[in-house]
């Protein structure tokens, strides 16, 4: 078994830990036991972390370490916890899993895989182990026949093909829900549209791929960095992820006003996955978009790929409302021309990640990177929707695992380069839904309060005056949901895992 799980090189000889400290020590993982239960990772992470300062000869301290990492989406850094725990001890099977889980969660099924064929041949006998393979397998045979496929399918654009068929789609007479009149999205359509979704009500599968294959069209034509103007009467509103999360979606419109005219939005990404109700979130978005399609925008998030969407609960929950896969491979022609970010009144550049791995990356770099694909593994779009800003100077290893963590001067460096006051970005939790760093040149924005119904953050969004484009914090709670729990349409390989 060692054999099939050597992964980098053997941690150095064992400190020498005297009886008191292995009893502090275990004590003090007691005490991260006790958050983790809570569902308080940050402080569970802290207390492990503890527990490895005072005795790091313990595998199962970096094992359950690298759990919490998980839970906060820290991949990266739950793969090197992970690591550790196998070199200190190659027989401890939890860290197979957490492995596992992680490279799941960065779509490396193979590696996986590994790690499951690994547990199931220690433990043959085991059923939950069996299952955990079985289920990876069969994802990585999936994985592969996409592949197979994949150049047959290059040929075709799905949207068209559907497009040729909707005359032929009749809408039965018993159906009570929004109308689409000609295809043209309408006040009042959104009116009754959110009242439906609201009330837990379909929209006809012909309206909903109408409204998808014209928010196609739409963002095909657009760059992949679009330009912003805010008159100076203007508010400007900008969200963060919201991730399936339609009540709180509904709330923001009701603390800030619907979208219209008068009132821009950009949704900064993450629109779907893990919160239940992503089906009802993209499609609100996308009639807004095209209703007001110079007053709304919409950037892609690491969120809106096949492998998130697969593993995180859109797939399966585009699939349960609406049966078959055309669905899906639509929404991902859809996704992949998103546009990766905006820069309004060209002083302050928004983006679903952060900054770049390497210094001279300029706004006409942006402009001319190629999206129509899923996310790469390294590059600039890969930064986009992956990267994380950091208190410390210069860059480091991501704690996800992909993309880059970036210092202050590394931001200083580029918004001196491109002219440009400040950042904005999101794709992570925090606690009071947003995060100032980097003086002031560098902010988080979260959408999604209470993340998951677990995690218990406040939402926020952020409104700019075109007057001077200073930020404005409002921050707000989570409210009721239908009882369909987050990753309610998850891959059943996930709930495993946890």
């Amino acid at each position: 078994m060692a054999d099939e799980v050597s992964n980098g090189p053997d941690m150095p000889a064992a400190t020498t830990v005297n009886e008191q400290a292995i009893e502090q020590a275990e004590r003090v993982k007691e005490t991260a036991n006790e958050y983790f239960k809570n569902q308080n990772y940050d402080e569970a992470i802290k207390f492990y972390t503890q527990a490895i300062e005072i005795n790091p000869n313990v595998a199962a301290y970096y094992g359950n370490r690298s759990f919490a990492y998980i839970k906060t989406e820290c991949f990266g850094y739950a793969l090197e916890d992970a690591n550790k725990a196998l070199q200190l001890d190659r027989a401890f099977l939890k860290a197979y899993y957490r492995r596992a889980c992680a490279n799941m969660a960065l779509g490396k099924f193979k590696l996986a895989l590994k790690d499951f064929e690994a547990v199931h041949k220690a433990r043959p006998n085991d059923k939950d182990a069996k299952n955990k393979y079985k289920e990876c397998d069969k994802i990585v045979k999936q994985k592969a026949f996409e592949k197979a496929i994949a150049v047959d399918s290059k040929k075709t654009d799905l949207a068209l093909d559907i497009e040729s068929t909707l005359d032929a789609l009749r809408v039965p007479p018993e159906y009570d829900g929004p109308h689409l009149i000609n295809g043209q999205v309408t006040e009042e359509f959104m009116e009754d549209l959110l009242i439906a979704l609201r009330d837990c009500k379909k929209l006809h599968q012909k309206y909903a791929y109408q409204i998808m294959i014209a928010a196609k069209k739409y963002f095909q034509a657009q760059p992949s960095l679009v330009d912003i103007s805010v008159p100076e009467e203007t508010k400007f509103t900008v969200c963060g992820d919201i991730h399936g999360q339609f009540y709180d979606l509904l709330n923001i419109f009701e603390l800030n006003g619907r979208p219209s005219a008068d009132n821009p939005y950009l949704f900064n990404g993450d629109f779907v996955d893990r919160g239940s109700f992503s089906v009802e979130c993209i499609l609100t978005l996308f009639g807004y978009k095209l209703l007001y399609p110079e007053r709304f925008y919409m950037s892609r998030g690491n969120h809106e790929s096949v492998n998130m969407n697969q593993m995180y609960g859109f797939e399966g929950e585009v699939k349960s409302k609406y049966a078959g896969s055309r669905m899906v491979d639509l929404y991902t022609e859809i996704f992949n021309w998103l546009p990766l970010c905006h820069c309004i009144e060209n002083k302050i550049l928004v983006m679903h990640g952060g900054l770049f791995s390497e210094d001279g990356v300029t706004l006409q770099t942006l402009r001319n990177l190629e999206r129509n694909r899923q996310p790469p593994d390294s590059g600039a779009m890969c930064d986009l929707l992956w990267s994380d800003p950091q208190p410390q100077l210069g860059r480091s290893s991501s704690k996800r695992g992909v993309g880059t963590q970036f210092g202050p001067d590394v931001t200083k460096r580029f918004l001196k380069e491109n002219n440009l006051d400040y950042v904005i970005r999101s794709h992570e939790v925090k606690h009071e839904g947003y995060e100032v760093m980097h003086d002031g040149k560098c902010i988080t924005i979260f959408s999604a309060p209470n993340y998951c119904d677990t995690m218990g953050n406040k939402g926020a969004f952020i409104t700019l005056s075109g007057e001077d484009l200073k930020p404005n914090f409002t921050t707000f709670e989570a409210v009721p949901h239908p009882k369909v729990k987050p990753m309610a349409y998850a891959n059943p390989l996930l709930s495993m895992l946890s």
